[in-house]
């Protein structure tokens, strides 16, 4: 199959290339998905797409014109991709519904221990040989609660790595992983849970319903003080409510790997322009702010994975017509045909 593979980076180049055993044909395109970029799929039989790519129903309707038939999304999420508008337009869907769940529950983790002792601010100090230990203090995790919303494989990861902090974990998913109840991960609802932890840990989809779950009536709820980390999706958090909190130190700290307008910032270097998103800038005055720009996933393990099962997806579509995880919800008589 040729495929045209959007917001290209050098190391999506070395991955796909290395796990490519089936004589896949690549076109890499530095350029993120959008209906002004579609047309550069012209000649391919799908694309390749990542997280801020914008598969929505104009650029649909573009790459179907063209002749694409597969969207093949190197990430689990889909809210970048209008499925309805995909289906009618006969093009499938696929997606990587699970590549390093470690890896993103170690860099959550990573977040709030750096904030939680304030590694960021002290690494600062000694580079200027200023070896003060005011405003560094932290707390211990062991007896605190963490408070994972969203018990799928990422957040049953990340309950795991709080028991071996010593931690009580909460959770709250209307679908828990099994492993999650195997670990005797109690459920409660969301208020609930915010009201009763010390870290609250976000591992949730984006969706209609979990857009801006976190605004200023749960931050309300929340311990003063709590520390919120957030690696899932960007829009998951109300940004000016929590910007709100901070001004008000109702937070003790926020972690983010991810931005609700993070598609106009993260994976380029942007070092030598100037910032016009002012809500991140205003982020960034917190000296109990920690952003790291979507990296949680970027370890060799998974970058390993995302490549396997992205042409694992090609090789099926090739052969079949249909993904082997397809984004797509078909019909039982559908998929048992």
């Amino acid at each position: 199959m040729r495929v045209a593979v959007f917001s290209a980076k050098r190391y999506d180049r070395e991955f796909l290339e290395a796990a490519n055993t089936s004589g896949h044909q690549f076109i890499y395109l530095e350029p993120a998905l959008d209906t002004g970029t579609a047309v550069l799929a012209a000649g391919s039989d799908a694309i390749c797409l990542f997280v801020n790519d914008r598969a929505d129903a104009a650029a649909i309707e573009i790459l179907a014109g063209l002749g694409v038939r597969l969207i093949a999304l190197r990430c689990s999420g889909f809210n970048n991709v209008d499925l309805a508008a995909a289906r009618a337009a006969g093009i499938e869907v696929a997606r990587v519904p699970s590549y390093s769940p470690a890896a993103v529950a170690e860099h959550g983790f990573a977040l709030l221990l750096a904030l939680n002792r304030k590694i960021h601010r002290a690494y600062n100090r000694v580079r200027e040989c200023n070896f003060s230990l005011e405003g560094l203090m932290g707390f211990n995790l062991q007896g605190k609660t963490l408070g994972v919303v969203g018990l799928g494989e990422i957040g049953t990861a990340t309950a795991r790595i709080g028991h071996g902090f010593g931690m009580a974990v909460l959770g709250s998913d209307p679908d828990p992983s099994a492993e999650a109840i195997a670990l005797g991960v109690p459920m409660v609802a969301l208020p609930d849970l915010l009201a009763r932890s010390d870290v609250v840990t976000l591992h949730c989809p984006l969706t209609p319903t979990t857009r801006h779950m976190i605004d200023d009536r749960a931050i309300e709820r929340m311990k003063p003080g709590a520390i919120l980390i957030n690696t899932s999706r960007g829009a998951v958090l109300d940004t000016r409510a929590v910007i709100a909190a901070l001004k008000q130190e109702k937070l003790g700290g926020l972690g983010i790997d991810v931005y609700e307008e993070e598609a106009s910032l993260f994976f380029e270097d942007r070092s030598d322009q100037t910032l016009a998103d002012d809500l991140f800038a205003r982020l960034l005055t917190f000296p109990n702010v920690l952003i790291t720009g979507h990296q949680g996933f970027f370890t060799h393990e998974a970058m390993t994975r995302i490549a396997e099962v992205t042409i694992a997806n090609l090789d099926q579509f090739a052969a079949t017509g249909r993904a082997l995880y397809s984004a797509l919800p078909y019909p039982a008589s559908e998929i048992e045909a």
